[in-house]
């Protein structure tokens, strides 16, 4: 991809350090062996097939009643750190992971360093690639080498209640210096109304970071190059410092229940996240219809537009896996078939963009509009994605990082440090991970 570094190093990284017991597949795999029987007896490839998504289950049902060679048993993880995640490493130490598993992209430069998702760059054919938004196989690729198939990519956008902008005369930022001045004309409205909240943790911060041009890692000069607080970085987190300062955000803990009083009670009058919480604001506040709409995020530079992400999902075929092609055939279908969205969809409202453009129609059709004015979301979402910056790259192992980022985060919202200096924090944090791990890195300060 055009502008993207060499990803030797991680290459590298990657395949030096593999876990044990994922190369150790024909040791101790039950359900593969149990897989391997049942094929044996029907003449059908079964595959294994774990995952946190809602609707996974209609979508494997709607695979296994069109298609005769290959069947896929599936089993539904908790979601997070502490849940699914941790049940996959421990299956793929004792070499019984599941052939497919959903990583999100922070998590697969760890799991693919670890030996638990497997290089499936000869897997994934020529047509599926044409397909994917270069931004997200970009996230998922490491020196032309595929760890694994995005399902979906997130644009960062700004929900704004209208009939509150509508009701005091403000205007939709296009910039943060306008974003600015909204909060301080929000809090001139009187009562306990914030322009936002600040949610003290990694999701939200790291778009915003991203979008800025900020570089936590990089892998140039044969090394993981560490830099959590880059110049762009220390912008955004002086900014955000400010907001807070001058009482004109909200700061909270991630999933606080505050969250949810602010955004029913009209406390808030703009949200920042990827294209997929307009689906879930859906779900979660019905009440609100017609309330909100969706902008662009505001820019820095507006002649020079970049953005993050915030969410998705990927499909990785673990190194445990006795059928990898069938594996890999269940994750084109479900990545790239209109079915398989509109099985997924089946489960409930949902906004996620597609990876595969190709499906940017189905998920337009399903979509209510009315709970946005009527607004056609999905012809914003396709215009953002390609605005996502293709220079960023994942940490080795985000949900430390993430964890030290988030503390540091709740002491400088309680008085102790600033969000800059908890970014220095999370820099200093992450680094006995790396090289607990044995790679090779250096740390850039600024």
């Amino acid at each position: 991809m055009p502008g993207r570094q060499s990803r030797r190093s991680v290459l590298a990284a990657i395949t030096a350090l593999p876990l044990t017991g994922a190369l150790s597949a024909c040791s101790g795999n039950d359900s593969a062996s149990s897989a391997s029987s049942s094929s044996r007896r029907t003449g059908k490839t079964t595959i294994t097939f774990w995952s946190a998504l809602r609707g996974s289950q209609e979508v494997v049902d709607e695979f296994n009643k069109t298609h005769d060679h290959i069947q896929v048993a599936f089993e539904q993880i908790p979601s997070g750190t502490a849940g699914g995640y941790a049940k996959l490493s421990n299956a793929a130490r004792a070499g019984n992971a599941p052939d497919v598993a959903t990583l999100e992209y922070p998590q697969l430069p760890g799991f693919a360093i670890d030996g638990v998702a497997r290089d499936i760059t000869g897997l994934v054919s020529d047509k599926l690639k044409a397909k994917l938004l270069p931004q997200a196989l970009g996230l998922t690729t490491f020196e032309n080498r595929i760890y694994s198939v995005p399902l979906d990519v997130e644009p960062m956008v700004l929900h704004y209640r209208q009939d509150l902008f509508d009701k005091f005369n403000l205007d939709v930022p296009t910039t943060w210096d306008e974003y600015l001045e909204l909060a301080r004309a929000v809090r001139r409205t009187g009562g306990h109304r914030k322009v936002t909240y600040f949610a003290v943790d990694m999701g939200v911060f790291s778009g915003l970071a991203w979008a800025a041009g900020a570089r936590w890692f990089d892998t140039s000069k044969g090394a993981w190059n560490v830099s959590l607080a880059d110049a762009p970085t220390r912008r955004v987190a002086r900014y955000w410092q400010r907001l807070i300062d001058e009482d004109l955000v909200y700061v909270n803990s991630p999933g606080s229940r505050a969250i949810d009083a602010q955004n029913s009670g009209g406390l808030i009058l703009t949200r920042h996240s990827g294209a997929w919480e307009a689906g879930a604001q859906m779900n979660a506040h019905p009440e609100a219809k017609g309330k909100w709409r969706i902008a662009p995020q505001p820019q820095w530079d507006p002649s020079k537009p970049g953005l993050g992400t915030n969410g998705g999902s990927t499909f990785a075929v673990t190194k445990d896996s006795r059928h990898p092609e069938a594996a890999m055939e269940f994750i084109e279908w479900q990545v790239s078939h209109p079915d398989a969205l509109k099985a997924r969809l089946s489960s409930g409202a949902s906004s996620q963009y597609p990876a595969v453009s190709d499906l940017i129609e189905v998920g337009r059709a399903a979509f209510d509009r009315k709970y946005y004015g009527g607004q056609d979301i999905y012809t914003l979402f396709e215009k953002e994605a390609h605005k996502i910056r293709d220079d960023w790259t994942w940490g080795p192992r985000m949900t430390a990082t993430g964890q030290v980022m988030q503390d540091a985060f709740a002491r400088a919202a309680a008085g102790s440090g600033t969000l800059e200096s908890s970014m220095r924090a999370a820099q200093d944090g992450s680094m006995p991970d790396l090289k607990a791990l044995g790679l090779k890195t250096t740390e850039h300060s600024t």
